[in-house]
């Protein structure tokens, strides 16, 4: 039995033409029927390290008795020079999370996958204390089970007032070791089984992973990095999914 969570990753390669760029995290997710990947913004494009992809590739999963056979899916970045992507800007400036729509009918007739929903996201009334263990499930460094093409899961913990925008932006933090590579990594909590939602997927969808925090008074000899994580939150896809 694979675990639905692992199966709503997925292992982005960017490409610039044929020339591959950098490897990321992603999830599915799905409303009102279309699905879409969600990562963060700067694997879409970061300008400036003058990143900018034309195309991005995940893998999936074809063959439900053997997760060994997977296959390359490739997704355009732009088209007739127009971005694809959509992304999102609130008070304080941009947001770093991106989802671009998949065309279910271009997908292979027996791909496996799960996806968050709607019904997945945090709630207002919901109270998520500080400390609360999490799971950022991704590709570190490009790191997963290469043979069966599964990510990897890191333990976490919320590290500032969830609910709160932390500095004013529309994240919180996070307390995790983590990598380059798992940009864009969904940031989950279990939530108890028989609170459950209806299709299995028995996780909270808090966040989007984005990158390490750091303070540039550190000393890099002497001070160890904080150890701390920028995740958006999660119900800004609600606003990017929209019809």
């Amino acid at each position: 039995m694979i675990e639905s969570l692992l199966l709503t990753a997925a292992h982005i390669l960017t490409f610039r033409q044929q020339r591959q760029l950098t490897n990321a995290s992603g999830f599915f997710f799905e409303r009102d029927g279309r699905l879409f990947v969600v990562t963060s913004r700067h694997v879409m494009i970061d300008e400036p390290s003058r990143h900018q992809p034309d195309r991005i590739e995940i893998e999936l999963h074809i063959d439900a008795e053997n997760m060994v056979k997977s296959t390359g899916f490739s997704i355009p970045l732009y088209h007739d020079g127009k971005q694809l992507w959509r992304q999102g800007i609130d008070t304080a400036g941009g947001i770093d999370v991106a989802v671009i729509e998949i065309e279910r009918p271009a997908l292979p007739a027996t791909v496996i996958h799960a996806a968050f929903t709607p019904e997945h996201l945090y709630k207002p009334s919901d109270h998520i204390e500080v400390g609360t263990r999490l799971v950022v499930v991704g590709f570190p460094l490009g790191f997963h089970d290469t043979l069966h093409h599964m990510p990897v899961a890191r333990r976490a913990a919320v590290a500032s007032s969830f609910g709160l925008r932390f500095q004013g932006k529309g994240y919180f933090l996070t307390d995790a070791r983590t990598h380059r590579g798992s940009s864009g990594a969904p940031v989950v909590m279990r939530i108890p089984d028989q609170d459950a939602p209806v299709n299995d997927l028995p996780w909270k969808l808090l966040g989007v992973h984005s990158s390490r925090l750091d303070i540039g008074s550190r000393d890099q000899d002497q001070d160890e990095a904080l150890g701390l994580n920028c995740a958006w939150y999660a119900d800004i896809l609600m606003t990017l999914t929209e019809n």
